[in-house]
């Protein structure tokens, strides 16, 4: 088979395996709409000669703005396929946001979802380079439809030639400042990523993917997006997030590979628990499964797991990959004791994105993000006296460099080295850990390191807290620095123990509850690490598209 040199082509190597089958498809007024890899190439070749047609220059930006859809990943190729260079942006992000990477960018061609067509009329005239907007998958005023491109009497039958290492796409990415970059990802950078997760995990042709996470964002788009589409596997994007309808599309979809972030699993997890406890029986059998294993030759477990895969739409699945922040330990834990197959792993835009994964065919070591991928080096600059130090990567998959951002490309390399701001420790397998952020360590004046990450994961084995964030802000009175716990409580849970208790529940007892919670964890913690103070919040913190939280927004107001 010819070699992928550039991202077009991986549309290309996906017909020359599928041809009629399915490519991707999405649930539309109760029936599936379908796109087949004959229809997806035939579509591309159309939008490459309608963006050609329009005057669209080899290394022009064209953005895409718009929910996950089969249409959104023909937009893409389109869009490679006439030589452009693909700006994917966040459909949740604000028209200001918009505005601001739009004329960033400078992108002359937008391709707008119907969803967020009317938000985008709010900033269309204040885009300085703005040529033309495309529409999908239906037709609105002041635009041309991706139905139309259909019919458009043209064909670019080749796509335009481009270098490897030519720019392919730039991503748009908060840092902790909250101030956006661009990175600039290669067509080499995000091929040889692809080519070493196939490497990795045993991923071909008859695999089906089922696509939750947004597409704008790296992991979904190289590992839930191109590396489908390069052995030509189905994908299915969900119609709706609502869990209903997200249960009803996974049972029909039975998928073989699912890419998630930890918060759906939890949610996932903590859903199937609350079903086996609601119920006696099966909380019985649960709770001696390991006996009835014992009699039966593990055949109990088998069965029980079996069913309790196939109620959740998993009869089929061979990969559950989390990625995007750290899943907690104790998640980890209850879902492979449930027999799903958990394989977490770790990267950044700027590394296209997998810099290491748990091995299908290596140890499972459930709070480890796995080995380097093969072709990635991994090495821990300036390690303290437990071995945490930054880490650096090396490797095909590293980014070009910021756009227009000469200062910040400098800043993040050294000696050829991709410095990530990340802080974690090799063991003695090879395997990667991640203890959080470097900008987040928080330094006593005892030269002391805390990091608030481990001490958040402690918090968040209680019942009661269902998300927190650990900041160092000043005693009122001593104004000495502290460590301060911001508390989510998950008020369901409090609710249930109340009603069991026969408790009418206030804002004194939640607190003398939550304060409980805390002393077990400090109980846990060496003196410098023990939570001072905390206060509750009564809504979600805010979070990044792969439901990390800003932790920036907080740590700047020292409250």
């Amino acid at each position: 088979m010819k070699r992928v040199k550039k991202l077009a082509d991986i549309l290309i190597r996906g017909y020359s395996i599928s041809k009629d089958s399915m490519f991707a498809r999405i649930k539309r007024g109760g029936e599936y709409k379908v796109f087949t890899y004959s229809m997806a190439l035939e579509i591309a070749k159309k939008i490459g000669a309608y963006l050609k047609y329009q005057g669209l220059k080899k290394g022009d930006r064209c953005a895409i703005i718009g929910e996950n859809c089969p249409e959104w990943g023909i937009s893409y190729f389109g869009i490679q396929w006439a030589g452009g260079i693909c700006v994917p942006l966040d459909s949740k992000a604000t028209p200001f946001e918009w505005k601001q990477f739009l004329n960033h960018s400078e992108s002359r061609f937008v391709f707008v979802s119907n969803k967020c067509f009317d938000k985008f009329l709010e900033i269309k005239n204040k885009i300085k380079t703005l040529q033309r907007i495309i529409t999908f998958p239906e037709k609105k005023r002041e635009a041309i439809s991706f139905d139309e491109i259909i019919n458009f009497e043209k064909k670019l039958e080749n796509p335009i030639e481009r270098d490897p290492n030519d720019l392919a796409i730039i991503l748009y990415t908060s840092g902790t400042t909250g101030m956006p970059k661009g990175v600039m990802l290669s067509h080499k950078n995000i091929i040889s990523n692809i080519e070493s997760i196939i490497k990795v995990f045993k991923i071909d042709h008859n695999d089906h993917i089922f696509s939750v996470l947004p597409l704008h964002h790296i992991f979904e788009g190289t590992c839930g997006f191109l590396t489908p589409v390069y052995i030509g596997a189905k994908i299915t994007y969900a119609s709706s997030l609502k869990s209903n309808i997200l249960l009803e599309d996974l049972k029909d979809t039975e998928p073989t590979v699912f890419l998630t972030v930890p918060l759906i699993l939890e949610k996932f997890y903590l859903k199937i628990k609350r079903n086996i406890e609601d119920s006696y029986f099966k909380k019985l059998i649960f709770n001696f499964i390991n006996i009835l294993d014992f009699f039966t030759n593990k055949k109990a477990s088998q069965i029980i797991l079996k069913g309790i895969k196939k109620r959740t739409g998993f009869s089929k699945i061979k990969y559950i990959i989390s990625g995007g922040a750290p899943l907690p330990e104790w998640v980890a834990k209850g879902l492979v004791k449930l027999g799903f197959p958990i394989y977490q792993g770790y990267g950044l835009s700027e590394t296209s994105p997998v810099v290491s994964v748990i091995p299908p065919d290596g140890k499972n070591k459930l709070t480890s993000v796995g080995l380097p991928v093969p072709g990635v080096k991994v090495k821990i600059f300036k390690p303290d006296e437990r071995g945490i130090g930054e880490i650096g990567v090396k490797g095909d998959i590293i980014m070009l460099g910021y756009y227009k951002n000469k200062q910040e490309t400098e800043r993040v390399f050294k000696n050829g080295w991709f410095l990530t701001g990340d802080l974690g420790y090799v063991d003695k397998d090879g395997y990667l850990y991640i203890t959080g952020r470097k900008k987040s360590v928080i330094v006593t004046k005892g030269g002391k390191n805390i990091y608030p990450e481990e001490i958040e994961n402690l918090l968040l084995t209680s019942p009661f807290i269902k998300e927190c964030l650990v900041i160092a802000k000043n005693h009122p009175e001593t104004k000495t620095e502290i460590l301060h716990a911001i508390i989510y409580p998950d008020f369901e849970k409090i609710n249930e123990k109340a009603k069991r208790k026969n408790i009418k529940i206030n804002q004194e007892e939640m607190n003398k509850w939550i304060k409980k919670e805390i002393e077990k964890i400090n109980k846990k913690l060496a003196d410098y690490k023990k939570i001072r103070t905390f206060s509750l919040r009564y809504e979600e913190f805010p979070k990044t598209t792969t439901q990390k939280i800003k932790r920036y927004l907080f740590e700047s107001k020292n409250e």
